[in-house]
């Protein structure tokens, strides 16, 4: 699988990355033995780049990515994981009187997550995750949806990041969000690594395009493209189908099902398309997508050797869809 460096640092991703979030147990209740065969599978597969988050599952899945990675060879393998969330113990109490998800985790309550994006709090939080994965250092640190912490994450969780780059800690460092405005302002005001940008530069949200991504190639920053799919809309369209974590409504719905009959017309998969798309623009280095089984790796690796004819993205633009 080809292998591109991210941005100006030595860290180099494979164009397809693992995302462990469904290992945490994303919504529902994963196997312990299916999560690590899903990220053998996806090591089967050439992918090399893997992407994880204390706030997933509240570092579960930050405990099996490192376990079912440590046997492989160290230098072999890119790691990313996020500060700006805190994990917390909480009382017996306190976790007897939760109950349901955990934001969106199917895992007991026995933490809760404090935003945090001092310096001190970026420190100790890439701190607890090189406990939990296991490791002397961590490839690429992202600072996580600092949407509503912006003048802490600029003032303070940013140059604790590059502290940590030159301390040898962290390979390359960035920001990951689901918006482009402040990624962009990190790319402009900051020597980040890279970026990653989730659900904005896909076949239906083309919004990286207007800024984020011609900054990004000026200055000669990474890009990982997240969120693909949209959530789920981009891999199986249909009447409930989910966009942007939202049931999709008719309008986005009827654009998903025309770009499928364009992809299926040229004998392409829409969830083919959705892959492709992001990776043919020269400032993205590869694309993040989430799984959770065996089977879910397998079919996003040969999604992505599906060749896409030029003429797939011509007619989607005659059509007034790109």
């Amino acid at each position: 699988m080809r292998r591109t460096r991210l941005g100006r640092s030595a860290v180099e991703i494979t164009e397809l990355a693992f995302g462990a979030a469904a290992i945490g147990n994303l919504f529902t209740r994963v196997d312990p033995g299916q999560a690590a065969a899903a990220v053998d599978a996806a090591w089967d597969e050439g992918i090399r780049y893997f992407d994880t988050a204390p706030h997933y599952g509240l570092g579960l899945s930050e405990h099996r990515l490192g376990e079912a990675l440590r046997s492989r060879p160290r230098d072999a393998y890119a790691v990313s994981t996020k500060a700006g969330r805190l994990l917390e113990p909480l009382t017996p109490a306190e976790t007897a009187a939760h109950r349901g998800l955990s934001e969106g985790f199917a895992v007991p309550h026995t933490h809760g997550r404090r935003w945090d994006f001092s310096a001190d709090g970026v420190r100790r939080s890439i701190e607890d995750s090189l406990g939990r994965l296991g490791l002397d250092r961590i490839d690429v640190v992202y600072l996580h949806d600092p949407d509503d912490h912006g003048e802490a994450a600029f003032r303070e969780g940013y140059p604790a990041l590059e502290k940590l780059r030159a301390e040898g800690l962290v390979g390359a460092i960035g920001a990951g969000m689901n918006q482009t405005a402040m990624l962009t302002r990190f790319l402009r005001e900051t020597d980040v690594d890279a970026v990653l940008c989730a659900g904005r530069f896909t076949l239906l949200d083309h919004s990286a395009l207007d800024e984020l991504l011609p900054e990004a190639l000026a200055r000669g920053r990474g890009v990982v493209v997240g969120g693909v799919f949209n959530s789920g809309l981009l891999a199986d369209p249909r009447p409930g189908a989910t966009y942007d974590y939202e049931a999709a409504s008719a309008p986005v719905l009827h654009r998903a099902l025309r770009i499928r009959a364009v992809a299926e017309a040229h004998g392409v998969t829409l969830r083919a398309a959705a892959l492709h798309y992001p990776l043919a623009h020269p400032a993205v280095a590869g694309v993040l997508v989430g799984a959770r089984s065996p089977d879910e790796v397998r079919d996003s690796a040969a999604q992505l050797r599906t060749p896409v004819p030029d003429e797939l993205w011509d007619d989607l633009r005659a059509e007034g869809l790109l």
